[in-house]
């Protein structure tokens, strides 16, 4: 049975837009800190332990164009894993191993989690991410809190039906004071 596991970069005020360099009034914020060896380990024990990503079409699209250019074990990992893509409008998705989700999301999500061994993740992706959380189809969020308030830009959170209850499963802080937390679906 799969598991989905949010990863996001976040400000202190919430904000996950444009931590890697999208169009947007401070790109690259995340680049402002040190996340340090460890850190940067984090993250990349966190891309190999996925088994599948699943994204939003923009983030699938700033993927696709990036990771087939790079070579290493990061990339050999994302351009080789499956990937499933969330959109209503990509028909030709041209980075391998890739599959265009195209129908109700409940139903191709509870599809993926049970034909997917492992986890399956959710890297960016905000408006999916909100999706999957007003459906309550995420079993784990992973922030990456960077110690800076931007002030404006789309946030993770948004309206939900319900409130879910998350247990506090871990939380390290790396570099310049870059805290990472781990939240587990309660049921």
């Amino acid at each position: 049975m799969g598991k989905i596991v949010v990863t996001e970069f976040i400000s202190l005020d919430g904000v996950v837009e444009a931590p890697g360099g999208e169009d947007f009034k401070y790109p690259n914020w995340t680049f402002d800190f040190d996340r340090g060896p460890d850190g940067e380990q984090f993250k990349t024990d966190e891309a190999l332990a996925a088994e599948a990503l699943l994204l939003g079409r923009a983030t699938y699209e700033g993927f696709a164009s990036a990771w087939p250019q790079y070579e290493g074990e990061l990339a050999d990992k994302y351009n080789g894993m499956p990937k499933y893509v969330v959109s209503g409008t990509l028909t030709d998705p041209g980075w391998q191993h890739t599959s265009v989700l195209s129908g109700d999301l409940t139903e191709e999500v509870t599809r993926l989690k049970r034909d997917v061994d492992g986890e399956i993740s959710v890297p960016g992706s905000i408006r999916l991410v909100q999706g999957l959380l007003a459906r309550d189809l995420v079993d784990e969020i992973r922030l990456m809190w960077f110690p800076v308030i931007l002030g404006h830009g789309r946030k993770l959170w948004a309206s939900t039906p319900d409130k879910t209850a998350w247990a506090l499963t871990g939380s390290t802080t790396y570099g310049d004071g870059v805290l990472v937390t781990t939240h587990q679906r309660t049921r």
